[in-house]
């Protein structure tokens, strides 16, 4: 039986998970970062110092919840993107822990990016985990990315992901972010959200703008923003925020399903796990979606990552 441990430390939250390879189970612990009211985020330098703050917690709880365990190897999101100029210092927190946990007890560490973590968590909850190894298509919209990529096989990598389709300004976590915090919602705002539109007694008419398949996000904030200052109410500019993202999914997968129609098709990242995105682009296409605790931030994908770099066959 081997343990493999995974950290994750983006910009949102802190969280460690283990993965047991005979019994396929994961055992995680995670916490926002705190955020004070009304603001849109943190600094990365705060986000830093408050990751300091927050992983031994996290750890300590982990561990203090399963048995005596040897960890046979530590896996660790180091940067957000597999892109080589890909770089956050909220993920510099992760690795120096991951870093000492493999010094100290002797045991492999590696390296991988959050997004591939986010996508294999997808193919956890989804039951796909068969996936890694093959070629599929991945999409990963969430506070920091909006991202349509062709995921193939690598070696250091596990996941090696192209981008076909991104956003070319605001990212649909932001704008969801954004018009939350608008209306006096907490941060983040993504489930606060859910439940408000799903309130709505009003819908209004989408319009999303796409250059050579890439979306633009920014109007979709500044069209929320002239609802709310109309007197709208909070649920039905949610609703309109969350049709409109609903729109930029639904022609990014119109797209790629014409350009790869015979790939899987999976779904990651917080703004993933909304009900109604969830409901409307499973009827239209199918696909695969995670469960709302792996959508979001999470280390689960990294620990199984690191458990087949390790050598262990999944799926």
């Amino acid at each position: 039986m081997s343990y493999y441990l995974g950290i994750d430390t983006s910009n949102y939250t802190t969280s460690a998970a283990v993965f047991n390879t005979q019994t396929g189970c994961i055992a995680h612990r995670k916490k926002l970062l705190p955020v004070a009211e009304g603001a849109l985020g943190l600094k990365q330098s705060d986000a830093v110092f408050a990751h300091v703050k927050q992983l031994p917690q996290i750890l300590e709880e982990l561990f203090f919840a399963l048995p005596d365990i040897s960890i046979s190897a530590v896996g660790v999101s180091a940067r957000p993107r597999n892109q080589q100029d890909s770089y956050m210092p909220c993920f510099l927190t992760g690795e120096l822990a991951a870093s000492a946990l493999s010094s100290v007890n002797r045991i492999p560490m590696y390296k991988f990016s959050h997004q591939c973590g986010h996508i294999t968590a997808a193919l956890y909850s989804a039951k796909r985990l068969d996936l890694i190894g093959e070629e599929f298509i991945a999409f990963h919209f969430s506070g920091g990315t909006t991202e349509c990529v062709h995921v193939t096989p690598g070696e250091e990598n596990i996941l090696d992901t192209n981008i076909l389709y991104q956003s070319l300004d605001l990212k649909c976590g932001q704008a969801i972010d954004r018009v939350g915090g608008m209306m006096g919602l907490s941060f983040p705002a993504g489930k606060e959200m859910d439940a408000l539109s799903l309130c709505a007694d009003k819908r209004y008419p989408v319009k999303t703008t796409f250059k050579d398949g890439n979306c633009c996000v920014s109007g979709l904030q500044n069209q929320c923003e002239k609802l709310w200052k109309s007197g709208e109410s909070r649920e039905n500019v949610a609703r309109f925020c969350i049709d409109s993202v609903y729109k930029i999914v639904e022609k990014m997968t119109e797209n790629v399903h014409t350009a790869h129609p015979n790939l899987p098709l999976i779904f990651s990242g917080g703004v993933m796990s909304n009900t109604l995105i969830q409901q409307q682009i499973s009827k239209q296409f199918g696909g695969y979606f995670a469960e709302p605790e792996f959508s979001a931030d999470n280390a689960a994908g990294i620990a199984i990552l690191a458990a087949v770099r390790d050598g262990v066959h999944i799926g």
